[in-house]
């Protein structure tokens, strides 16, 4: 039978070795590799039907995959202004204002990505917005997506005068009067915003997301391992790949609240596996802690504001007993742990599920923001995945340590920021991912961060802890074998090998002999899921 792609003239790159494999030629049929070799012999399998492309000495990896992102409930988030370019307060002002005369009278205003940092040494609050709302109800969402900014009208609409207690850990920030501030910290506190502000339709969430994640199959991704399973994420991906607008592979990870039941847990037991052709249920996702930014880490000492003292779950027992359920039960946690002790905590926890049996689940820690030494060699002796975003070091800290982040943990523990290196010199599993929308998703600029950990808006800036970099062939593995591996797929995945996936990605050039700060600017020629094209640039 003929096969349905076979790209010519080709430069395969092998990610284990980094050398170019002694092909020229692929074949892909049925979703799967099934020959490598020369131009002439790729030629005997082409059909009628079958796409052949010229790639005219492009470089062929296996196709990228993001660790960790949301691609539905990022979609919803990013409608708004985009404050992520913005890198002072007069900026922010200005955008606002922007946005503030597009409005129809009574419409609410949204915004994302705003950083902190912004505000210098002063609070973060909404009266320093005020005056380029004028009295326009607004929800803008800070970089982190753990923490929001509301308009005086807006916490007016949501009855919101005052603080308030929360069964995990949240807060209405207030002033010294009892007074709201408009500093909103986690799902809980913000949600009582998102509540009355508008939503979007199912139908205009789905052409959203479609969008979206056209231009991540554009960036070269293939696949993602999304951490956004709440809400109606689960039926858009249904809806999508239905209607054939699901251009990437997700493994989908459906969260896991303090005070889930015992009902709450067995329903995440039972949808491990759902799914469709190229998205599954695999793994539950949780949280340790918050942000350092947000004073909501837990750390094992207090930071410089004496804030980030506890835990996300109000009992973090409760949290070690939840994963030995899932473990036993085969499956994977996924715990979002940023500080010292969150992280440890979450290691704890493996190590006492581990000792009740090795069921051959690969648990992960995801982000990993400041860590001691012994933390760092637990996670190979465990087998813990250690999932991580260097572009948030990159974008959001400072070399000097004067942002936001590293003054709250102070010298000591910003010097320890984002250990890529030493995590993978321990022998850990490394996969590096965006967090989009904290982040920008194009795999390229993520692969660049963690090799030259500088901003990306200014590449001439000194770069933040340069002895943690990434080499080139790490990076590339952390988004290739790695990824495969932290989900199980290492024999099907992850490797241009016969027989494994044919999901591919087509760069210009080889993204390992590229200069560290082009690395992002190298073009993307062609993205293939499953042995078809689902990017394909005007070149080929």
């Amino acid at each position: 039978m003929p096969a349905d792609l076979v790209l010519l003239s080709a430069r395969l790159l092998d990610p284990v070795t980094g050398e170019l494999l002694p092909y020229s030629a692929l074949a892909a049929d049925g979703g799967r590799i099934t020959h490598l070799g020369d131009d002439r012999q790729a030629r005997t399998m082409a059909g009628p039907a079958t796409t052949v492309i010229d790639l005219k000495g492009a470089v062929v990896t296996p196709g990228f995959v993001d660790g960790h992102l949301h691609p539905v409930s990022g979609a919803e988030r990013t409608t708004g202004v985009d404050l992520s370019a913005c890198t002072d307060l007069a900026a922010v002002r200005e955008a606002l204002a922007r946005e503030a005369g597009r409005l129809a009278p009574g419409a609410w205003l949204r915004g994302w990505g705003l950083d902190p940092n912004v505000f210098g040494a002063e609070p973060v609050t909404a009266a320093a917005l005020e005056p380029s709302l004028d009295g326009i109800p607004a929800a803008i969402d800070l970089f982190d997506a753990h923490s929001m900014l509301a308009s005086a009208r807006a916490l007016e609409l949501a009855g919101i005068d005052g603080p308030r207690r929360f069964e995990q850990a949240a807060e209405i920030v207030c002033d010294a009067d009892g007074r709201p501030t408009g500093l909103l910290l986690e799902d809980a506190a913000c949600e009582l915003v998102d509540a009355v502000a508008p939503r979007p339709t199912a139908a205009e969430l789905r052409e959203r997301t479609a969008a979206v994640l056209r231009g991540m199959a554009a960036a070269g991704l293939t696949g993602g391992h999304a951490m956004d399973a709440n809400g109606d994420s689960l039926a858009v991906f249904e809806a999508l790949e239905a209607s054939g607008a699901l251009p990437l592979r997700f493994r989908v990870a459906p969260w896991c609240q303090p005070g889930a039941d015992a009902d709450a847990v067995a329903e995440l037991i039972r949808l491990q596996g759902t799914g469709g052709r190229h998205w599954r249920v695999a793994g539950v996702k949780m949280f340790m802690d918050g942000t350092i930014d947000n004073g909501t880490a837990w750390l094992e000492r207090p930071d410089c504001h004496g804030e980030s003292t506890h835990s996300f779950w109000p009992d973090p027992q409760e949290y070690t007993r939840v994963v030995g359920e899932l473990h036993r039960a085969g499956v994977p946690t996924a715990t979002h742990a940023i500080g010292d002790a969150a992280v440890r905590h979450v290691l704890d926890s493996v190590e006492k599920a581990l000792a009740g049996g090795d069921t051959g689940v690969r648990h992960r820690v995801e982000h990993i923001e400041t860590v001691p030494d012994d933390t760092v060699h637990r996670f190979a002796r465990l087998g813990v995945v250690a999932s991580m975003q260097p572009t948030h070091c990159c974008e959001f800290t400072r070399a000097d340590h004067t942002d936001n982040w590293s003054r709250r943990l102070g010298e000591e523990r910003a010097s320890r920021a984002w250990r890529c290196h030493d995590l993978w010199e321990a022998g850990a599993r490394v996969v590096l991912g965006s967090d989009w929308p904290i982040a920008p998703y194009p795999p390229l600029a993520v692969m660049a961060g963690g090799r030259h950990r500088r901003p990306s808006r200014d590449l001439t800036q000194p770069p933040h802890g340069i002895d943690q970099a990434l080499t080139p062939l790490r990076a590339l593995q952390a988004v290739t074998v790695n990824a495969a591996w932290a989900a199980g797929e290492e024999h099907e995945a992850g490797r241009l090998a016969v027989g494994h996936r044919a999901d591919l990605t087509v760069l210009a050039d080889n993204p390992l002999a590229v200069p560290d700060t082009g690395l992002a600017e190298l073009p993307v020629l062609l993205t293939v899921l499953a042995g078809r094209p689902t990017h394909r640039d005007a070149a080929l």
